[in-house]
């Protein structure tokens, strides 16, 4: 039985494996788990095992954190409850506060009828595979014991989780810096950072307009957010606003628009901490580690600069695990996770954003000056939507797939690969020919069809 995806669980709410019943089996399974892997470190005189669960917007989130706190405090596990906080807040307070495990209940940029759950360990870091895998058995096995009555764990609510959050994304901006003078337009997608960011801005002295914060539990991410720019780009040439910055239901992602209401996606924006941190020498490991879909351009203008790009598998855990292989500070993707690792341990939105931020009120120019580091060279996404699970390596398709990377060539870039989270092919071609890279995309989107497993 498979439950993780390639970040945490995720699926239709109220069906399997976001079924309340099932949400309650893999609390208990988890907390045996770690338990088990951690049996002489959760007992410190009145302290026990401690679990702190955030979320987001979505209307199931109710249903959700219910059933993972019935299945938690059942094991004897006592609960913090944070409401809803961005998904880095949640792992930035599992380390504060010392607690053993933390959860994130969200399906980040997916609509809301779609939830999932993040897993987070005692430092803030997604769990391994290796933990996934073993927590799945335990799902399966059905046999983890409950604790006796007398040992049930308790809840109770964390009232300054907010606030906490608040003054640390604020301790991540340069000290003695202000953004008075800067009018900015923040679009929180009706999602977890709702409250947190635009007082983080505004505390910082910018003159803030806010948008997509009226969440109602079937909004999140509906037009706006980081996924659907064009009401926030609306916004900052309606308001004449110096910029906006756009995060996603979960606010681990960033995207943002210049006055003129031009695009800068995570590639540009990595692209501009980079330099800037190369140039004041905080920049670690001589690179930037990003994912196998960053473009192209951003490769080619990192070697101008005497740096390397590398490249992991899709996924801010696997963007992690090598940043910590190679040293580096600065990582993410070109959907806008950003992680730098002198601050979080995972993608956080805002804190990128007040790096960008900091850079345009140092350097006194406007953000379309600074917003095309580099020029990226055309990429093209196409997203097959399939009934069954198809194997990538079976003919026609790997033929298919082998025929268009050698007509790509050295000049372009070719991925096909499964999604983690969402029954869909994607295919990613980039290079310097737009019609080329129409036509092997056609290709192996062709083979797939031939393949019958495309959906209805």
């Amino acid at each position: 039985m498979s439950i993780f995806g390639t970040d945490g669980v995720r699926g239709e709410a109220n069906t399997a494996p976001m079924s309340p019943d099932l949400i309650l089996k893999l609390a208990q399974a988890s907390a045996y788990h770690f338990m088990q892997k951690m049996p002489h470190e959760w007992i410190h005189g009145d302290h026990r095992f401690t679990i702190v669960i955030g979320k987001d917007t979505r209307l199931s989130g109710y249903m959700v954190e219910a059933a993972l706190m019935a299945g938690f405090v059942s094991m004897g596990v006592d609960v913090i409850l944070l409401g809803p906080l961005p998904t880095p807040a949640v792992a930035m307070l599992t380390r504060s506060l010392r607690a053993n495990l933390g959860v994130m209940i969200s399906a980040s940029h997916n609509p809301y009828q779609d939830n999932g759950i993040k897993f987070f360990d005692g430092d803030g870091c997604k769990i391994t595979q290796a933990d996934e895998k073993r927590i799945e058995q335990f799902v399966v096995s059905n046999e983890v014991p409950l604790a006796p009555a007398a040992r049930v764990g308790k809840a109770k609510r964390l009232d300054d989780a907010a606030g906490r959050y608040i003054e640390f994304a604020k301790a991540t901006f340069p000290r003695g810096e202000r953004l008075d003078g800067l009018k900015i337009v923040i679009d929180c997608a009706h999602g977890a950072a709702y409250k947190v960011a635009p007082k983080v801005l505004w505390e910082l002295g910018a003159d803030v307009i806010s948008i997509g914060v009226e969440p109602n539990g079937l909004n999140i991410n509906l037009d706006s957010g980081a996924t659907s720019l064009a009401a926030l780009q609306q916004k900052v040439l309606e308001t004449k606003a110096d910029l906006g910055i756009a995060l996603d239901g979960d606010a681990d992602r960033l995207m943002m628009v210049d006055e003129n209401g031009a695009i800068l996606d995570g590639d540009q924006l990595m692209a501009l901490i980079a330099t800037v941190w190369l140039a004041n020498g905080s920049l670690k490991g001589e690179g930037v580690v990003s994912t196998v879909m960053s473009n192209l351009g951003f490769e080619r203008y990192l070697e101008d600069k005497g740096l390397v790009l590398h490249r992991a598998n899709v996924g801010d855990r696997a963007v992690l695990e090598l940043m910590k292989e190679k040293g580096c500070n600065v990582g993410g993707e070109q959907s806008g996770h950003i992680i730098l690792s002198d601050y979080a341990t995972t993608g956080d939105g805002l804190i990128a954003a007040l790096q960008i931020l900091s850079l345009i009120q140092k350097s006194k120019v406007k953000a379309s000056e600074i917003s095309s580091t580099f020029t990226a060279v055309p990429q093209i996404l196409k997203n097959i939507r399939i009934s069954q699970m198809i194997d990538l390596s079976s003919e026609p398709v790997h033929q298919a797939i082998m025929n268009a990377e050698q007509e790509l060539g050295s000049a372009g870039r070719l991925l096909v690969r499964a999604s983690g989270t969402e029954p869909l092919i994607r295919i990613m071609a980039q290079g310097d020919d737009k019609t080329l890279l129409l036509k092997v995309i056609h290709n192996v989107a062709e083979a797939i069809r031939d393949h019958g497993c495309l959906a209805a």
